[in-house]
């Protein structure tokens, strides 16, 4: 065992057949009875009202959009920002404080596009 990647893989691996094996037993071993009631359209406590085809506004997208500009920006920053001090002393400051720029260059330009498209109008 020279390789420290086996544990992993073993671990994998009794994931994957403990929840292949989980999801084949509750499919073929438990009951399966479906009837219109129980396929009827149902969602948040209330039958739906409209057509589940209908197409969505450009600005829910907008929104989704800007909640993984700004979850990106949290989850990559505050680790950054912690250890940036003993990188600069490291000598490594410059390249990494670029590269973090270029990454909120990045977010900043999806945070103008969604400004351009409208998606901070809330009416």
């Amino acid at each position: 065992m020279d390789n420290p990647y086996v544990p992993v893989l073993v671990s994998l691996a009794i994931a994957i057949v403990f929840s292949l094996a989980f999801v084949a037993g509750s499919r073929f071993l438990g009951p399966h009875r479906p009837t219109p009631q129980k396929t009827a359209l149902y969602e948040c406590g209330m039958p739906a009202r409209f057509a589940t085809n209908q197409r969505f506004s450009v600005k829910f997208y907008l929104v989704a959009v800007l909640f993984i500009l700004f979850d990106l920006e949290a989850v990559f920053l505050f680790p950054w920002s912690v250890v940036f001090r003993d990188l600069v002393a490291e000598g490594a400051g410059l390249f990494l404080f670029a590269e973090m720029m270029v990454f909120l260059g990045v977010l900043f330009l999806g945070w103008v596009y969604c400004l351009k498209r409208g998606a901070f109008q809330w009416d």
